[in-house]
């Protein structure tokens, strides 16, 4: 080998191992412990946690963050936290620490969790209408006594106005191949509509359902379910986040995150809100998750297994999806994709 590429090898790695060495010289100072190192809390308990000082350096004051929420701390610079009303899920527990002039962040994962198991609930069928078979339902919702559904699969997707009572389909409007219809909601006159994986909603005519607009999803990758509280929307997207959108604008200004007494959960499809809580069709689960969209506690699941049995059986025959709540009744009611019937029913406490 000639001598000056040898050289010139010899330098390119003596340059390199200095930047490693200068990267390992940038280690962190301090460190988060917490009582225990515990990570995971039930709402009710208690964050104890200060501040790990190896090198004794001497520390003028720590400030701790739970996301951008300032918590208080002690003269000792700790922390005691009651974790009352945050929301469920995933955080981040940041400290600053100030010293010598100097500052450093340092963090600590933690998650939160319900402190009570999700309650189980039955049903009872109270009756059964016609529902067309070839529906992949998406999406359902009424507004008086009109259903609006959607339905998915690339070159089947569309959005109709359907008569409850008789099944029949009153407007349909179908969606081009490319897409791949999913939820849908109701809210200032428009119907929204997700897409599945094309990262795109539309936008609909309350009642001739013509396309009158379209948006674009910001952080969430996909489109999973939709319902309103009638001042914003709640989107699912597959994984544990239900995304807060603004009705107006349509862009995801926050999320909750779905969690029982031990676990983060995900793949929430089809929503519904009823009397001020989050009901969720879990994919490929014969229940449906009432969420608390306050704090995302999964407060309870109803137990819908059997209603499968009860429709004809068919080889496209696929999972329960489909949840619509009459208002001005208070009247339930449930289907699936490629189910024939439509069912009302009753829960049972």
């Amino acid at each position: 080998m000639d001598k000056r590429n040898l050289f010139v090898i010899i330098t390119l790695c003596a340059i390199i191992f200095s930047c490693g060495s200068n990267i390992e010289t940038k280690k962190k100072h301090f460190s988060i412990k917490t009582d225990n190192n515990k990570t995971k809390y039930k709402l009710g308990e208690t964050i104890k946690a200060s501040i790990v000082n190896d090198k004794k350096i001497k520390i003028d004051s720590v400030v701790y963050f739970l996301e951008d929420i300032r918590l208080t701390t002690n003269t000792e610079n700790q922390l005691e936290e009651k974790i009352d009303n945050e929301r469920l899920g995933k955080h981040l527990l940041k400290a600053i620490v100030y010293y010598e002039g100097k500052e450093e962040d340092i963090y600590q994962k933690l998650s939160f969790f319900n402190n009570t198991p999700p309650k189980l609930y039955k049903y009872k069928i109270i009756a059964e209408y016609p529902h067309d078979q070839n529906a992949f339902t998406q999406g359902l919702e009424f507004i008086g006594d009109t259903l609006y559904e959607s339905t998915g699969k690339n070159g089947l997707s569309s959005l109709r106005k359907v008569d409850y009572k008789t099944g029949k389909v009153i407007i349909k409007k179908d969606i081009d191949k490319k897409y791949f219809a999913e939820g849908i909601t109701i809210i200032n006159d428009k119907v929204f509509q997700l897409t599945w994986q094309s990262k795109e909603g539309f936008i609909y005519n309350l009642n001739t359902l013509e396309k009158t607009g379209s948006f674009a999803y910001n952080k969430s990758k996909e489109g999973w379910g939709l319902c309103n509280d009638g001042n914003q929307i709640y989107k699912s997207d597959g994984t544990e986040k239900i995304w807060i959108l603004d009705a107006e604008s349509l862009a995801e200004k926050t999320f909750i995150e779905v969690a029982t007494h031990n676990k983060v959960k995900s793949k929430f499809n089809e929503l519904e809100w009823i009397e001020g809580k989050i009901y969720a069709n879990t994919w490929q689960k014969d229940g449906i998750a009432v969420i608390n969209p306050a704090n995302g506690a999964l407060e309870a699941v109803i137990n819908l297994s059997g209603l499968r049995e009860k429709v004809s059986q068919h080889s496209d025959l696929d999972v329960l999806n489909g949840i619509a709540y009459k208002k001005d009744t208070k009247q339930l009611f449930v289907t699936g994709k490629n189910w024939d019937k439509l069912f009302e029913i009753e829960i049972i406490k």
